[in-house]
């Protein structure tokens, strides 16, 4: 009687125990699906890319270390003793105004999509304002495989490198607040803009101009902002008539190897995934780089008899400039070819250039990225081949050359407006006798010591 009473509470408890699960289980059936995230415009769900992820992070930290310090040193051993602290400074400002911009409406503005097809053609939306709609799930649909935050990230900090590298042309007489104004403007208005026209969706894109990683977009945007700002501000005071020697040659020198490091994740980084394509962006970039120091070598050498460690890191960072566009579209022979003609080029447009015109580019911020990234966007138009990228199909010197075309105008006229707003409210520069002071003490209160 015990052992059936047992068995008969075993069955009820069994009994009950499957009427729980079928209950469980049709309302599970019942339940409506989780719904679908609503994607923006530019969006994709995320079907994450693990290898690639992990890639585009180093990536991501290696070009912001291009800028800090990376570039902030490179400028700063160029400049006299009396500015190295301002030159530097002006690197951290444009890295904290853009990053906030960029947050706020930049990306919106580069790789948003905007409410009408014939509108996107020239500009993003405005939906991911303060970065709105943008959450754990989502991907940009040019990387569905990379989590949008970092291509953010990523974005974010070629967006940065852009204004800083200008600030190369107008060192040792730039206004420390209107650096800060421009540098928002110029950031919203010029580079944002430009960077839709070619990577988020704009008309250069769709018309077949081939830029990697930054040729028309970062290099000879930069290169154009920075020869009207040196033209429309002037020469400094003594420029061509007094010294003006590079304070500490060597502090360029950890800059400009930090930048040539940083330039793999700049390049190598665009391929946006961890495979063969990055690969070659990466030994492209490097080869390019060699050959263009040799051969600014060898133009230095004819010239002057002497190679100067300055004019060496010059050829490396010229190098750098050219296969910018060209790092995932060309093969390393064009790689090479590219590097060999850098070299020249952005020593001609550094050194008998501005002499002949007697325009004062401080660090040749027009020389190096100017001339190289127009250097590098044309031979992209010849050197790049389908066996490396797929997208090089059709690839021309005239298509690139429209591209450019629109860059340097819009670039320049842009430039110019903003000029004119800072000098109508900040003032662009300061007084002679703080030129003649130095920067570092008139601006920030700071100056290294005397030896």
């Amino acid at each position: 009687m015990t052992r059936l009473q047992g068995d008969t509470a075993g069955k009820g408890a069994l009994w009950a125990l499957g009427l729980l699960t079928t209950v469980l289980a049709s309302g599970a059936a019942a339940a409506p699906a989780a719904a679908a995230p609503v994607l923006l415009g530019h969006q994709a769900a995320l079907d994450l890319d693990a290898a690639g992820t992990g890639w585009l992070g180093v990536s991501t930290a290696l070009v912001l270390l291009m800028t800090l310090p990376g570039l902030a040193l490179f400028y700063g051993g160029m400049v006299r003793r009396k500015n190295v602290i301002a030159t530097i400074t002006q690197s951290v400002g444009v890295f904290a105004v853009v990053t906030l911009a960029w947050f706020i409406a930049g990306y919106s503005i580069a790789f948003g999509t905007a409410p009408t097809e014939s509108l996107n053609t020239v500009v993003g939306g405005l939906e991911s304002l303060f970065l709105n709609g943008v959450t754990l799930e989502t991907a940009h649909s040019l990387l569905p495989g990379i989590p949008e935050f970092l291509f953010i990230s990523f974005q974010l900090t070629f967006a940065i490198i852009t204004p800083a590298l200008i600030t190369g042309a107008f060192a040792e007489r730039f206004k420390y607040s209107a650096l800060l104004l421009f540098t928002a403007l110029w950031s919203l208005f010029v580079y944002a803009p430009i960077a839709h026209w070619v990577w988020g969706g704009g008309f250069l894109g769709s018309a077949g101009v081939l830029d990697f990683a930054g040729g028309a977009v970062v290099h000879v945007n930069s290169g154009v902002a920075g020869l009207v700002c040196a033209l429309f501000l002037g020469r400094r005071k003594g420029y061509g008539i007094d010294p003006i020697n590079p304070h500490n040659p060597v502090l360029t020198m950890i800059g400009a190897s930090l930048l040539l490091v940083g330039w793999i994740g700049f390049n190598a980084g665009s391929a946006g995934a961890a495979n063969g394509l990055m690969a070659v962006a990466l030994l492209n970039t490097i080869l390019a780089a060699a050959a263009a120091a040799l051969s600014w070598k060898l133009i230095e050498v004819i010239e002057k008899k002497k190679v100067s460690l300055i004019g060496m890191l010059s050829g490396v960072v010229a190098g750098l400039v050219a296969i910018t566009p060209a790092a995932g579209f060309v093969d390393p022979k064009g790689a090479v070819i590219i590097g060999l003609i850098a070299g020249p080029a952005c020593y001609a447009a550094s050194i008998w250039i501005k002499k002949l015109l007697k325009y004062d580019d401080s660090l040749d911020a027009f020389g190096l990225h100017g001339a190289g990234g127009l250097v590098g966007a044309l031979l992209t138009g010849v050197f790049a081949t389908t066996t490396i990228n797929s997208l090089s199909e059709g690839a021309n010197v005239w298509t690139q050359l429209v591209g450019l075309l629109w860059t340097i105008a819009y670039s320049a006229a842009g430039t110019f407006v903003i000029l004119l707003i800072c000098k109508f409210t900040t003032g662009l520069r300061v007084t002679e006798a703080q030129e003649e002071e130095g920067l570092d003490a008139h601006l920030h209160g700071e100056a290294l010591e005397a030896h």
